[in-house]
């Protein structure tokens, strides 16, 4: 027999009930209409899958990712230590050891937020995953949510990790004055950094690009933000270009948590103001972050 020309009509389903006795709906209307969002709120379980995936990623490799950096950040304060912290110098009223550990806390936190949150894009840029971060239901508010999240998770364990040993480094002082300080500035500088690691692996195309971001802007911004030093000892037109930089408002505010001291300013108000500040740098770079994002820049060709 001559075959028989199919049929593409949709199937009636009136008259037909769903478990409940009420009539099932027709299969015109029983899915969304092509485009339409299926999901119109939070995808919590999508940002919470990216989100573990991108911890258990680094935690696999721990060693590399959170001991490597605790141990080179801890060489610095023995350099600088023996070098400098003789004789009894102070600074801020404390031995040089106190001084230098909280900057070198934050810095190592910053630096591996940034590394995190770099690494994971840029990866599968180059490795022709990056699909696996595009495609699945997730809004651009909720990628950039899951990926920043992880990077500031990484530098809490580094910081956790610096902290742990320097307590038990002989002559620093640890003892917390201002805890609020010590959270606010050690999360706003992770979620900074974390934030232009994520801007710098969009804009990469392979890694030697990230490493020029992280060689002559990171590091140097890092090193040159008073982690070493107070700014009063500079001439006044280092420290105009000193008070410019962003990391040494992190750097100086998350000292303040601890010395309850700070070369940021004369009261504790300017401290307030330069965390009201780091807040609101965050919130316009994470608005960049998601208008690129959006806009699929470098990312959907």
């Amino acid at each position: 027999m001559p075959d028989q020309p199919q049929s593409t009509a949709l199937p009636d389903t009136s008259g037909i009930l769903d478990p409940n006795g009420n009539p099932a709906p027709s299969v015109s209307t029983r899915f969304p209409a092509k485009g339409e969002p299926v999901i119109h709120q939070v995808n919590w379980v999508g940002l919470q899958t990216l989100y573990m995936k991108e911890v258990r990623r680094f935690f696999k490799v721990q060693t590399q990712t959170i001991w490597a950096p605790a141990i080179t950040t801890l060489l610095f304060l023995v350099i600088f230590t023996v070098a400098l912290g003789r004789g009894g110098r102070e600074v801020l009223g404390v031995n040089f050891a106190t001084f230098v550990a909280p900057g070198l806390i934050v810095m190592g936190m910053m630096q591996n937020a940034f590394a995190n949150s770099s690494f994971s894009f840029l990866a599968g840029k180059i490795q022709g995953t990056i699909i696996d971060f595009l495609m699945p239901p997730l809004t651009e508010g909720e990628l950039m949510l899951a990926i920043v999240g992880a990077a500031v998770t990484r530098a809490v364990l580094v910081g956790l990790a610096l902290s742990a040993a320097m307590l038990l480094w002989p002559g620093i002082d640890m003892s917390v004055a201002h805890p609020w300080a010590v959270v606010w500035f050690g999360l706003a500088g992770s979620v900074f950094l974390a934030l232009l690691g994520f801007l710098s692996s969009i804009w990469a195309e392979k890694f030697d690009h990230n490493a020029a971001v992280t060689n002559f802007v990171i590091a140097p911004l890092s090193l040159l933000s008073g982690t070493f030093y107070v700014i009063d000892n500079l001439s006044p037109l280092f420290q105009a270009i000193s008070r410019a930089n962003p990391f040494f408002y992190v750097i100086s505010g998350f000292r303040f948590g601890f010395l309850g001291a700070s070369d940021i300013g004369d009261t504790n108000m300017a401290v307030l103001h330069s965390a009201l500040g780091l807040g609101l740098l965050d919130a316009v770079l994470a608005g960049v972050v998601f208008v690129v994002l959006r806009s699929g820049w470098k990312l959907k060709g």
